[in-house]
């Protein structure tokens, strides 16, 4: 990756590619970065946000897909789909209705109750389930979901469980022997979310049990880097257990949706330097002024009195601001300003060399 982003501007990469300090440091002309994919915790978002490099990603444009998997696992496992394909693949014909149910009237205990977790919310009361969920942020119920006051109080009443939560380093081992303990026995667990989040080996021992009747798992700890490479897992050849190589938002759709919002994000930010929906700059729009020639985007360390600096340097040097929006985010501060007279190179020679000076480009307006 070193090598191949000399002379780059912009870079988009999958979830695979690993974005560290040393790759952004060594790249100091880099200007954004496309994450084609939900996640960004493989960027280092602080160190691209201190090079005011804007890291932008798709955190909608695959919910749907992963939604749909989720409901396809939901309904395979109630009806012990896999079980049955797999004798009939061996020529068994057994027909029974022993272990198979019906969604319909099923509690679906959703964790992480945000763009994934509301859309299947919606989704599984539409087949007749009754959705519960539990988030560790204020999250609004949608339909008749029910918001639990705890972790333990959803496992308890879920007739399934699935989780949709983020990879922050924080939720690592959120789910382990003491929850799906507290699981109700004979429950369905889904993880289409972070591989790192569950303790496999107790969920193989409660598979085998009989305490889970089944699993759906799209995400694992350790991910084969391509194609082909082989896959170990203590859930393989387990009955009633779907396994899926991380295609939870992996359609056609999602794909082509996916491209259009991520380079649509990074066109805008090239073009107008538009940081809405970055993940590691201000969110930022400003709405061009007739009148403006320039447009002038400032990344700075977040400290005070940097504007005021700003302005008067503008001032100092005859440049007239016609527009001008501030954001800040921890630790660092953004300013788009629009310029409405001529755009002294001096101005610009001063405001590189403020102290606080991250990044700052010049965009002539069209």
């Amino acid at each position: 990756l070193l090598e191949a982003l000399d002379g780059v501007s912009v870079l988009g990469i999958r979830s695979k590619t690993t974005v560290t300090e040393r790759v952004l440091a060594a790249h100091p002309h880099l200007l954004a970065v496309g994450a084609y994919c939900i996640g960004t915790n493989q960027i280092d978002l602080r160190a691209a946000a201190h090079r005011g490099i804007a890291v932008f990603n798709a955190p909608f444009s695959n919910t749907r897909s992963v939604v749909e998997l989720a409901i396809a696992e939901i309904i395979a496992l109630s009806r012990r789909l896999t079980v049955r394909d797999d004798l009939m693949h061996q020529g068994v014909w057994k027909k029974s209705a022993v272990g198979s149910h019906e969604v319909r009237g099923l509690t679906l205990g959703i964790i992480g109750y945000g763009n994934i977790g509301t859309q299947l919310s919606v989704v599984a009361e539409a087949l007749g389930m009754r959705v519960i969920f539990y988030d560790t942020a204020e999250k609004l119920a949608l339909g008749n979901a029910r918001r639990m006051s705890s972790l333990e109080d959803l496992l308890g009443q879920a007739d399934v469980v699935t989780l949709h939560v983020d990879g922050r380093p924080g939720n690592a081992g959120m789910f382990g022997a003491e929850q799906f303990a507290a699981m109700r026995p004979g429950a369905i667990f889904l993880n289409l979310s972070r591989g790192f989040l569950v303790d496999y080996d107790t969920l193989r021992e409660k598979v085998l049990d009989g305490s889970v009747a089944g699993a759906a798992v799209d995400v694992f700890p350790e991910e084969p880097k391509r194609n082909g490479d082989p896959f170990e897992s203590p859930l393989r050849g387990l009955p009633n257990v779907i396994l899926t190589p991380h295609v939870g938002g992996s359609t056609l759709e999602a794909q082509e949706n996916i491209g259009h919002f991520v380079s649509a994000k990074l066109n805008r930010y090239l073009t107008a330097a538009t940081t809405d929906l970055s993940v590691n700059l201000p969110p930022l729009t400003l709405q061009p002024a007739e009148a403006a020639r320039y447009r002038v985007a400032y990344v700075h360390r977040n400290t005070p009195g940097v504007l005021a600096l700003v302005n008067q340097t503008f001032a100092e040097h005859g440049a007239n601001i016609e527009g001008q929006i501030l954001g800040t985010r921890g630790e660092t501060g953004y300013v788009v300003t629009d310029i409405s007279s001529e755009l002294p190179a001096e101005a610009i020679a001063a405001m590189q060399g403020m102290a606080d000076t991250v990044r700052l480009r010049v965009i002539p307006h069209a």
